[in-house]
């Protein structure tokens, strides 16, 4: 029989962490929940399953004080919910899921939850979708990715794209256009920009300097005659370039298309194997043709709750 604990001590949740949770996208790294727990600072609560002193059941999960939940670690959230995708479970088998669950003396709200690997989540129901762009599908051509497009819709798309492109040039890598990304959210969302928020914009500054200084860092900007016109900034990791943040000014229509082509162009060029816009339900994805992949939420909160958050604003760029 399974024992059930609750680690609070931030060290022992690293080891945990570090031990069981497998290094395989970018947000799987514990540095890079550390960027945003060092800003949020909600307690955390790991719920760990062991069996003969052997773990075989783990919730990393912290206590989201001003909404008495819990949410997964670190807890970094805007308007209540997490930011954080492709979070995971631990867990042998359903009762070890189940128990761990029943040990949440508050109600919980798990986000972006990748499938469990041997059986389905309780209760579960999809929370948001996200969207990638897979170049070895294309086999690493452009050309063959707008052959899956309508001859209409691919001139349409191609035609604004080169319109645009004549007036820009582009800009890599440098982290002085973080502050250019932050300002062209800001000016486009205002209040409903997630850099509105201090924690979660000091959180994103931590994150693009851990990444600039493991090599993982790309920062791609949009000039139009001299104007940062477009900022993203993404990770390289594992074959992996993952769009993480980003900002568009509202007074270039189509950039939002020019600099995602520009990634698209770019994943093919370095033969990577994916590039995920993440989740967010905006019309260019689609319109895109990109690869829906559903991730999943669990809950105990209302049904009220239980809505996915159609309203976030993960960057400009995704509008």
């Amino acid at each position: 029989m399974f024992d059930i604990r609750i680690v609070r001590d931030i060290e022992e949740c690293r080891e945990l962490w570090q031990r069981h949770i497998p290094p395989e996208v970018v947000s799987d790294l514990w540095e890079v929940r550390l960027c945003f727990h060092r800003q949020y600072q909600h307690p955390p609560c790991f719920i760990v399953a062991e069996e003969n002193g052997q773990v075989c059941g783990l919730m990393p999960l912290s206590r989201i004080e001003d909404r008495q939940i819990l949410g997964y670690f670190p807890g970094e959230t805007w308007a209540g919910k997490t930011w954080l995708e492709q979070n995971r479970l631990i867990a042998r088998d359903e009762a070890v899921l189940e128990a761990m669950l029943t040990r949440c003396h508050q109600p919980y709200q798990l986000r972006y939850l990748l499938p469990m690997e041997t059986f389905p989540l309780p209760r579960q129901v999809v929370d948001e979708t996200g969207y990638l762009f897979l170049p070895p599908k294309y086999h690493y051509d452009m050309e063959t990715y707008f052959q899956e497009f309508s001859h209409k819709s691919a001139k349409r798309i191609r035609k604004e794209i080169a319109e645009l492109a004549a007036r820009a040039t582009f800009r890599y890598d440098d982290p002085a256009d973080f502050e250019h990304l932050v300002n062209l959210n800001l000016s486009r969302f205002g209040e409903n920009s997630y850099y509105y928020d201090p924690r979660f914009r000091e959180g994103f500054r931590n994150l693009m300097h851990y990444l600039r200084d493991n090599g993982w860092l790309r920062i791609t900007t949009v000039l139009i005659d001299g104007e940062p016109a477009a900022v993203d900034m993404g990770s390289m990791y594992r074959g992996a370039y993952t769009m993480l943040a980003g900002g568009t000014h509202g007074g270039y229509p189509g950039v939002a298309k020019l600099i995602n082509n520009r990634h698209m162009e770019f994943a093919c060029e370095e033969k990577l194997n994916q590039v995920d816009f993440l989740c967010g339900n905006f019309s260019w994805k689609s319109m895109f043709h990109l690869t829906p992949r559903p991730l999943y939420l669990l809950s105990n909160l209302p049904a009220p709750d239980l809505r996915p958050g159609d309203t976030d604003i993960r960057s400009a760029t995704h509008a």
